[in-house]
């Protein structure tokens, strides 16, 4: 743990990419297996020990020391691993022998949450803090150390010398600790065999279009719609459905992957219906009620029927298409769309504009619950992973914004610890109440936190726990891309990515807006 301990602690300290890169080189090569599998397997979020949960670590801490003292430094410090790691209390005369990252691994994963406390307790008694805290950020997920899936993968191709693309195909195919992975790195293995696995091919992703335009007569418009991005994988054995991330999340659309009749990947966007008998799509928030779900009911399925939306074809019937321009893979796409079942697959419309005016006017006229915005796709372009400059583009839709009244603040975490910083804002009724209708924390500078925060420490009314009832007296000019009606609220409402535009400090709060404003944006 020590050496794992050591690539933490100076990942955190390093705001450099390049020098991130060199730090986790560095470690490959001399970290031998299966202990470099699971650290990149904990950089990238991959690891999974569900007996260990934040509120295990704080019951084992409370053992050891005063829990009124772990409340008030976990308030201070902002992260329970760093503070429990740093308060620990540990009975011998300190830190012996170091363990093993996979033996932590390997002895943790199988527990159950009756038998997992006792062993995570015997482990941070052996350790010093820094391994401690990589420990107990390794058990419950969320290194937040600054790298993310791709960083990572660009360092193991330059740690071995190999193709990132490569490394890109491989790596969601492969599970930790990656042996095969490392064994192709290095010249000892053998290509790994892929044939007859549903495995993860990485998406092909837009640049957003800034101040800018195309010629339609390279580029083709096409609607970018309001769901999750999904990739659908059948062989004659299996069949799946992955998240952009690449999770598999087949058990929670389980009609999705039973519907799917195909040899081949698949692009598209996963929605639900607006209606059980076969409507348009629905809005961000409907989806919602489907997402994350182990579990889903006849009701669920019948309330929220899901669909997907076809982009793009990757492969089909053996076939690797990803080489050949757009034009001919969505010719293909055509076919393969018109085979699969219409009430759960169907294919993403073009938009007809005859110029790059014309599309701009439908993109701002389009206020569809399920409409973001529109993509630009080069005809001629190849499916390759990644953004790719001058291939696709994003273009999204203006946000929409209204004026709302700061009703409560709770602090935030890691560097925002100690800040007010998460803002529950609110709009008025027609009888004068004001209800809650989102939160929001960001689209503000550091200098303008700073103010708020001084906001709320110094016009708080009451305090719930980590909660701030502040002085209705302030309006903040919220931006959103869409809202929808929502019975989980008060208000009756529910923004989609809301964040704060702009601090209206010359407003009056009755100025704010009226929930019947919100009502007539909602979709």
């Amino acid at each position: 743990m020590r050496a794992f301990a050591r690539l933490i602690d100076d990942l955190v300290y390093t705001r450099s990419r390049n020098a991130k890169i060199a730090l986790i080189v560095d470690y490959l090569r001399v970290t031998p297996d299966p202990d470099r599998g699971w650290a990149l397997a904990a950089l990238t979020d991959a690891i999974d020990l569900p007996a260990v949960k934040s509120a295990t670590i704080r019951a084992l801490a409370e053992q050891r020391v005063d829990s009124v003292l772990v409340a008030m430094s976990r308030a201070y410090v902002g992260d329970t691993a760093e503070t429990v790691a740093l308060i620990w209390e540990a009975p011998g005369a300190g830190a012996g022998k170091d363990i093993l990252l996979s033996e932590v691994v390997e002895t943790l994963a199988p527990l159950s949450r009756a038998d997992a406390p006792a062993v995570l307790a015997a482990m941070l008694d052996r350790i010093e803090p820094e391994s401690r805290y990589a420990l107990l950020k390794l058990a419950t997920g969320g290194m937040r150390v600054g790298v993310s899936a791709r960083l990572a993968k660009v360092a193991f191709a330059e740690a071995f010398s190999v193709s990132v693309d490569a490394v890109d195909e491989y790596w969601h195919a492969l599970t930790p600790p990656y042996a095969a992975l490392f064994a192709w790195g290095e010249g000892t293995g053998e290509t790994p065999d892929l044939t007859d696995t549903a495995w993860f091919r990485p998406f092909m992703l837009a640049h957003p279009l800034e101040d800018g335009t195309v010629s339609l007569d390279d580029f083709v418009a096409e609607w970018k719609w309001d769901g999750i991005r999904v990739e659908l994988v059948g062989t004659a054995s299996d069949r799946r459905l992955f998240s952009r991330g690449g999770e598999e999340i087949g058990r929670a659309f389980p009609e999705i992957v039973e519907a799917l009749d195909f040899i081949g990947v698949l692009d598209g966007e996963l929605m639900v219906r607006g209606d059980a008998q076969g409507g348009e799509a629905a809005s961000f928030n409907a989806l919602q009620q489907r997402l994350g779900r182990k579990t889903v009911t006849r009701k669920m399925m019948t309330d929220y029927p899901p669909f997907v939306r076809l982009y793009d074809v990757l492969e089909a019937g053996g076939r690797d298409l990803r080489a050949l321009p757009w034009t001919e893979r969505r010719t293909a796409l055509d076919s393969i769309a018109a085979a699969l079942p219409p009430d759960r697959f169907d294919l993403s419309r073009l938009i007809d504009a005859p110029d790059f005016a014309a599309l701009s006017a439908i993109r701002d006229s389009a206020r569809d619950a399920a409409i973001e915005g529109v993509m630009l796709k080069r005809r001629d372009s190849p499916y390759v992973s990644g953004r790719k400059t001058g291939l696709w583009y994003k273009w999204k839709r203006d946000p929409l914004s209204a004026d709302c009244v700061m009703m409560y603040a709770q602090r935030g975490n890691g560097r925002r610890a100690s800040f007010y910083s998460d803002y529950t804002f609110g709009c008025w009724t027609e009888d004068g109440e004001l209800l809650p209708v989102g939160k929001a924390y960001s689209g503000f500078s550091d200098e303008e936190l700073k103010w708020l925060d001084r906001f709320v420490r110094t016009h708080t009314l009451n305090r719930f726990g980590p909660v701030c009832e502040v002085e209705k007296s302030l309006v903040l000019e919220v931006a959103f891309d869409s809202i929808h009606t929502s019975k989980r609220h008060k208000s009756g409402l529910a923004m989609r990515f809301p964040r704060i535009k702009r601090i209206r400090r010359d407003k009056p709060a009755a100025e704010a807006d009226r929930i019947a404003t919100l009502q007539a944006l909602a979709t």
